[in-house]
């Protein structure tokens, strides 16, 4: 049993993109979409579809490459976990590498990005970091 489904879906992502994977499957879940169309807005990934077939649903994850097959998904981490919450206000949450990263929170709104919460003055749970 997955005890969380957040950090596997990051850590698919961030092994696809080391191998250098056009894409990768994730079970699907109303989270894991709302993490993963936060990343295809802010430009992380290249694309995100929702797959029926046999079986459970899966999220297929598009990843972006630039020139000479970089990926734009240089670091992933998972800031809240289920062993040890993370919560931060509106005037605390922290910047990624200066503004280049972005983090994601849970709001009382659902999931948004960091500049969006700051924007909103919105606080929530820290749930993951990329960069």
């Amino acid at each position: 049993m997955m005890t969380d489904p957040i950090a596997d879906m990051l850590t698919r992502i961030r092994n696809a993109a080391l191998a250098r994977h056009d894409r990768t499957e994730v079970p699907a879940s109303r989270i894991k979409a709302a993490v993963a169309e936060i990343l295809k807005s802010e430009g992380f990934i290249a694309d995100v579809r929702e797959t029926e077939g046999e079986g459970p649903k899966k999220l297929t994850i598009v990843l972006k490459y630039g020139r000479d097959r970089q990926s734009a998904i240089d670091g992933v981490r998972r800031v809240s976990r289920p062993g040890r919450r993370v919560y931060v206000r509106h005037d605390r949450i922290p910047r990624v590498f200066s503004g280049l990263g972005i983090s994601i929170l849970s709001t009382s709104r659902g999931l948004m990005s960091d500049r969006d919460a700051r924007r909103l003055k919105m606080g929530g749970e820290l749930i993951c970091e990329v960069w």
